[in-house]
């Protein structure tokens, strides 16, 4: 029953915990699952992870005694602490970029019951003098069915806090809470602060904006499909920076994915490549890998059934397939493409099927 004695209370409420440990792990664990499951599988959302917590007891009488003893006490007013910790338990979910936090919490919201919701980042924005960090609060009512425990299970607690932060934010936060003297302090420590959290910030703005000017240089590579290229175009600097007829991730990806609509090239496999590519030809644009490819690939690809009906566990990806065009296209310049054997094998293969390698693309 709640008094007025804190060290009674203190009592009360380690006891209270340490009863319920196993039991709030259960369902600190079900909220994990049910959240993880809200959010997977849709399109373009990267979260990279979702963690739960229980607080501890010490940490949840600290903040009681720091946040509401004294105006209770000042009151008159009886407390029992379980009653204001209302984050016992804790789910943070920590996604790339700051546009998903609200688009996470879109699709969390629907399944519980909405409490309270603290949004750090419009308060942060509001200001022009202060810099700090920024996420999503919520307080969330939950039930036994959430947390996959029986129905008739008494719950030792019905609500939880979710925070919604970028790994940016995240890594501000844990930072922010190793400095030790933030507010009365000189100004000019302050401001050290002030901009280190800026530069924080500055860097979730980025991020973002790469990932957007990313996906614009996606759509804006020249569209292979309508076009086929003069092998001699030169590489000329545009207007907004890009080089035009320059082989990159961008314009490679665009002619990839015309000639292998079904495979998808993940990025750092791109970028690896078509490094690869550049090292082996320092001054290849863009055209010239295209008329390359176009006019190689029937070729290879008779050669890849050649390949594939003889050896059953072995199989060639797009990758393997244009490393063959290259060096079809021009075994001097792009000899390393392919591996000793790999070349004697397709050679081999080509002086029996000459008249094939005078094709064009099937």
């Amino acid at each position: 029953m709640a008094s007025l004695d804190f060290e009674h209370e203190e009592l009360e409420f380690k006891a209270f915990h340490a009863a319920h440990a196993s039991l709030l792990t259960t369902m600190c664990d079900g909220l994990q699952r049910k959240i993880a499951g809200l959010l997977q599988g849709h399109q373009g959302l990267q979260v990279s992870k979702i963690e739960g917590r229980v607080k501890d007891s010490a940490e949840c009488i600290r903040k009681f005694s720091g946040k509401y003893r004294n105006a209770l006490e000042e009151q008159s007013q009886t407390f029992a602490i379980k009653d204001h910790i209302t984050d016992l338990l804790g789910i943070r979910i920590v996604c790339l970029y700051e546009d998903e936090i609200r688009q996470v919490a879109d699709l969390v919201r629907p399944s519980f019951e909405v409490i309270e919701i603290t949004d750090k980042i419009a308060k942060v924005e509001q200001t022009d003098d202060f810099f700090g960090y920024k996420g999503l609060h919520m307080d969330l009512g939950f039930s036994a069915a959430d947390v996959g425990v029986p129905m008739n299970t008494a719950l030792p607690v019905r609500q939880f806090e979710l925070q919604v932060r970028t790994i940016i934010q995240d890594s501000w936060s844990v930072l922010d809470h190793k400095i030790k003297y933030k507010k009365s302090i000189p100004g000019a420590l302050k401001r050290r602060i002030n901009v280190l959290s800026a530069l924080f910030e500055l860097a979730d703005r980025e991020f973002r904006q790469i990932r957007d000017e990313t996906e614009a240089g996606l759509q804006s590579a020249p569209d292979e499909t309508a076009v086929q290229d003069s092998p001699a175009e030169t590489p000329v600097l545009s207007q907004d920076g890009y080089v035009k007829g320059e082989l990159n991730a961008f314009t490679f990806l665009k002619i990839a994915n015309h000639f292998f609509r079904d495979f998808a090239f993940e990025p750092y496999k791109v970028d690896g490549f078509v490094e690869s590519i550049k090292e082996w030809s320092p001054d290849i644009t863009r055209p010239e890998f295209n008329s390359i490819v176009r006019q190689k690939i029937g070729v290879v690809k008779r050669y890849k059934q050649f390949f594939e009906d003889r050896n059953e566990n072995l199989n060639f990806n797009p990758y393997t397939v244009i490393r063959h065009c290259l060096y079809l296209g021009d075994k001097a310049v792009f000899n390393r493409a392919l591996r000793t054997t790999a070349q004697e094998t397709f050679d081999a293969w080509l002086a029996l099927n000459t008249p094939i390698e005078k094709g064009a693309e099937a």
